[in-house]
């Protein structure tokens, strides 16, 4: 699988400049209402289970979505420009006569949509960039952001910028393309963290905190594909605890599946606030409970999947706090964890509105 946004420990999406074609578009609906193109900033689907795949999947009827490179996002024909990660469009962490030149390329791709009146749409998967850029990246993104005409959020809890137009569609479920794989049954004490690996996923918040737990029955499992420089610090946390194994490389789907299956409590241990999580779906559609740390997100998704499935702890993840969590977990809760409005033919049609208003809104619709 994929990432939608960072949160694959599998192969994980990379919402970049990709030169490829267009796919094909579903089938025509009947009726009067006109057809619209979308251009994403995602990678093309390849296969596995990720954040494009499935809008493409779920995509309206009468939605034809096509993936970004930069001739299509300056020449081609669209209808709706939708941008998931923009600070992707410009970053490169090796030649910064690349990201100057990306930078520049985003002003004219502006200056595009400006003059052609084609609206840019945001889906907020995280409110800030993870890694800082330089001044110049700020500048251009704080230039894309005044263009955008709808924001997307995620959920209710996220704060709407005065004056913005925005919307809510949630995130989706991933328990149809998991189906397809075997799903063995949890093991008691088994302790899993699974995502890309960097610095403010806070896996070593999570070893430190299972090293300070006395119980030889406990085990746990880091799997995911880990940033430069992180492997070495998580070997050397690791070090001397026979009760942790890690697997740091790309997983595929059901290899991922296995692993969370097989788990019995999911830690996903964010540095500061968590906004979005697509490991967090994932973890839940397969039925597995899932520890976070406290936040207005995290508290709404726990009433809306019901009790049991999302513990939250506030402050620093101490062994206390992960003890208690497993310990809670150790029986299953009496019903699934209610996930029926995040099917994603259901978001197709939200996501399929919202172009409409961003088209009313820059006055094309």
């Amino acid at each position: 699988m994929r990432e939608a946004g960072p949160w694959g420990a599998w192969r994980r999406v990379r919402p970049v400049v990709t030169g490829r074609r267009p796919m094909r578009p579903a089938a025509v609906r009947s009726g009067t209402d006109r057809r619209l193109v979308v251009l994403h900033s995602l990678r093309e689907p390849d296969g596995t289970t990720q954040y494009a795949d499935q809008m493409v999947d779920g995509a309206a009827s009468d939605v034809d979505i096509r993936f970004f490179d930069w001739q299509t996002g300056l020449f081609g024909r669209y209808d709706v420009l939708h941008v998931h990660w923009p600070e992707l469009l410009i970053r490169d962490s090796r030649r910064p006569w690349l990201r100057f030149v990306k930078r520049r390329l985003l002003d004219l791709l502006l200056l595009r949509l400006r003059l052609r009146r084609i609206p840019l749409v945001w889906t907020a998967h995280n409110l800030n960039p993870h890694e800082q850029g330089s001044r110049a990246d700020h500048r251009s993104l704080d230039r894309f952001y005044r263009h955008v005409d709808l924001v997307i959020r995620l959920n209710p809890a996220s704060p709407v910028t005065a004056g913005r137009e925005t919307v809510t569609i949630p995130h989706g479920h991933y328990r149809e393309p998991f189906s397809r794989y075997a799903q063995p049954e949890a093991e008691p004490g088994r302790v899993l963290y699974f995502g890309i690996i960097r610095p403010y996923k806070g896996v070593d918040l999570l070893i430190a905190a299972f090293r300070g737990l006395p119980s030889d029955d406990l085990r746990l499992r880091i799997v995911g594909n880990p940033h430069p420089g992180q492997a070495e610090l998580v070997h050397e946390a690791c070090q001397g605890d026979p009760r942790i194994d890690t697997l740091l490389r790309l997983v595929s789907d059901e290899e991922l599946v296995e692993e969370i299956r097989r788990s019995q409590l999911v830690v996903l241990p964010y540095r500061g606030s968590m906004h979005n999580s697509g490991s967090l779906f994932a973890a839940l559609s397969l039925g597995r409970p899932v520890l976070v740390p406290e936040s207005p997100t995290n508290a709404a998704l726990a009433e809306e999947v019901g009790p049991g499935w999302i513990l939250q702890y506030s402050g620093e993840l101490t062994p206390e706090v992960l003890g208690s969590a497993i310990a809670s977990t150790a029986s299953r809760p009496s019903a699934e964890p209610r996930l029926d409005d995040r099917d994603w033919a259901r978001i197709g049609l939200h996501h399929r509105d919202a172009y409409r208003r961003a088209r009313a809104l820059s006055g094309r619709g």
